[in-house]
């Protein structure tokens, strides 16, 4: 009877913006909100740091975070689930964006 009562822990949604740590992700969570002297609908967004046991992430997948107890200074959730993954050809463009050069010499 005493889980029944116990608080369901807090869990968010959102974009994983880089997963160059080992172990942990940055998520980035946007939500909206009406900005409440000109009533205006903005979006503000926060980082977490999570905890990705298998480094399963890559940038650009849609997770869900889940609250948890301290893992270090910053890092208080944990991965819950993948959502969506990201497409390759946009993990891709970000890790390696390279100019192109056309090799024709002006006459």
């Amino acid at each position: 009877m005493a889980e029944l009562d116990r608080p369901r822990s807090r869990t968010r949604e959102g974009v994983v913006v880089s997963s160059a740590m080992d172990k942990t992700i940055v998520v980035s969570v946007s939500r909206r909100v009406r900005y409440p002297r000109y009533r205006k609908t903005i979006t503000l967004s926060k980082k977490f740091l999570a905890h990705d046991e298998n480094n399963d992430c890559r940038v650009g997948d849609r997770v869900v975070i889940v609250e948890s107890r301290p893992m270090s200074k910053r890092k208080r959730w944990r991965l819950r689930s993948i959502v969506e993954r990201a497409q390759k050809d946009i993990a891709l463009a970000e890790e390696v964006i390279v100019p192109v050069v056309s090799e024709e010499s002006p006459s």
